[in-house]
């Protein structure tokens, strides 16, 4: 996540990205494909064959708004991008575009450049960086599984007796906040404004940049407290870290965690249990069985990703890219959901993927999802979808499969809601 600034006349972008109402549309490639609208929603895994069909695995792309960029689908170019922090940099100050990037455009909370470790190179990233990873390695994994299911239990409670629920809206989108916000140890009186709000901020909408500032003051009164009187939680590890974090360090980078928790982990849940609902092979899982719970989880991974394109990269001089020429300051999207269905990586797309677990779901390099965040999300994930099917075995969708509705995010990949039908009455065994 990143900060962006507001004035009397309205939001403006974060120091460092200057930002004019000029067209935004120069420098586009020839036969550029726009990365939003009907064709996009409709199907992006199409559009992706598509592009990688007619441009190759590094094609133009024109983001919301007509703005340029590259899109990376094949799996060995993200690999190779993703390898060389050096030349493929983090820093969106390096973009050439800037003076023809509105102050509103929607995708700036993405690319406004702020001091936190998602823009962060070198030696200050590997500080940052290291203190989050050291901050989440303290998280114990039996204590988290037990929280976990606490969380879940207490929210299927509210619905277990009506016979019917959005898997969506009731369950999977509530269960990381639930679990960070006590990893962070927030007051539960303030995670329900807290899920809206990083909802808000990470679609593209109106409300996205008021939605951040909001989770921004939540954060800097949180840190000021843990500064005030620390606990055994992730904040308060932070700012106890040899890496000497400020507040405003903190703040920033405890946004992006919890960000990175929230919409990803969240539909990992969901399109792991739309998968398992809609699946034949499955069908056993929700007898009772356990075997393909990981199986589902892994799949999705590599089938329905949640983040199917991440902003990004920028080129820190003129170079080549799968024999594409990149000039210094073009900005690279990295596209994980292409580059897992690379038919040079994956030639049968719907292969067995139990086991395999190269996927760049985390994406890679040194600005991958940090170490432990993934396990962390995983044990998340399964157990939620376990105490689920543990207390309402004969869960079924309520509606048929193709009615599902995904949402358009050109990020995240994600359905509107999941709604379910079951026995009503499953009490909770205490």
């Amino acid at each position: 996540m990143t900060q962006t600034h507001h004035s009397s006349d309205g939001p403006v972008p974060p120091p460092g990205c200057p930002a004019h109402s000029g067209p935004a549309g120069s420098g586009k490639e020839p036969g550029a494909v726009p990365l939003y609208g009907p064709r996009f929603r409709h199907n992006p895994a199409q559009l992706y064959r598509d592009i990688r069909r007619e441009h190759g695995p590094v094609a133009p792309i024109v983001l919301e708004g007509g703005v340029p960029a590259w899109l990376v689908l094949g799996y060995r170019e993200v690999h190779q991008v993703t390898t060389n922090a050096q030349l493929f940099a983090r820093d969106s100050r390096r973009w050439h575009a800037w003076d023809n990037i509105p102050a509103d455009w929607p995708l700036m909370p993405y690319v406004g450049y702020q001091p936190t470790v998602l823009f962060a190179e070198g030696a200050e990233h590997q500080r940052r960086a290291g203190a989050i990873s050291d901050a989440l390695s303290a998280v114990d994994q039996f204590e988290l599984r037990a929280l976990c299911e606490r969380v879940c239990d207490g929210l299927i409670d509210t619905f277990a007796g009506r016979g019917q629920a959005d898997l969506i809206a009731e369950y999977s989108h509530r269960i990381p906040l639930l679990v960070v916000a006590r990893l962070f140890g927030l007051p539960d009186s303030d995670v329900p404004a807290l899920v809206r709000d990083i909802a808000a901020s990470l679609d593209e909408g109106d409300d996205a940049i008021n939605a951040h500032m909001r989770n921004v003051l939540r954060m800097q009164q949180l840190v000021a407290e843990k500064r005030k009187e620390p606990g055994p939680d992730i904040p308060s590890r932070m700012l106890a870290h040899p890496a000497g974090l400020t507040d405003e360090e903190t703040v920033i980078d405890l946004l992006m965690v919890m960000a990175a928790a929230q919409q990803p982990t969240g539909n990992w849940i969901g399109n792991t249990l739309r998968l398992m609902l809609t699946d034949d092979r499955f069908a056993v899982t929700l007898a009772g069985g356990r075997r393909s719970i990981g199986q589902a989880l892994n799949e999705v991974l590599w089938e329905d990703t949640p983040t199917q394109n991440y902003i990004g990269r920028w080129a820190a001089r003129d170079t080549q890219l799968a024999g594409r020429r990149i000039r210094a300051g073009d900005l690279l999207v990295l596209s994980l959901a292409a580059a897992n269905a690379d038919p040079q990586v994956r030639p049968d797309s719907h292969a067995d993927s139990a086991g395999n677990r190269a996927h760049m779901s985390f994406s890679h390099g040194e600005h991958s999802c940090p170490y432990p965040a993934p396990e962390i999300a995983e044990v998340i994930a399964q157990t939620a979808v376990e105490v689920l099917l543990d207390r309402l075995p004969d869960v079924d969708l309520a509606v048929a499969p193709e009615a599902l509705v995904w949402r358009p995010s050109v990020w995240m990949r994600g359905l509107f809601s999941l709604p379910v039908e079951f026995m009503p009455g499953y009490s909770h065994a205490v």
